[in-house]
């Protein structure tokens, strides 16, 4: 997990057996620079579905939102695969998302599915 989602060095990007929930291909992708609003085009462009993460602010949310990508933000932090399999059997916990540092428009970190 990064503690800054728009400044993430690499997006763990897993794909799951929709019936057995097991993990079928696990790649780690490097994002093009940050720029308000690239995050959600390129990862809707990767096929990214859900995002899972630390957390992330309403801009952020509805820019994902506008992509078609859930976001299930305020996970803890954790190996993605356990994050991503967590969410796909409803056991992913949730908590209050922080930024570390002074900006109005974010919380905490990264993971991608």
């Amino acid at each position: 997990m990064s503690g800054h989602f728009g400044h993430c060095e690499e997006f763990a990007l897993i794909e799951l057996d929709p019936v057995s929930k097991e993990v079928l291909v696990k790649s780690l992708v490097i994002p093009p620079p940050h720029e308000p609003g690239v995050l959600p085009r390129w990862l809707q462009q990767q096929g990214v579905q859900v995002v899972i993460a630390g957390g992330m602010g309403r801009r952020a949310l509805d820019l994902f939102a506008r992509n078609g990508i859930a976001v299930h933000s305020g996970a803890a932090s954790g190996r993605p695969e356990q994050l991503v399999q967590a969410y796909a059997n409803g056991a992913l916990a949730g908590g209050k998302p922080s930024c570390g540092h002074d900006h109005s428009q974010c919380s905490d970190a990264h993971a991608a599915h």
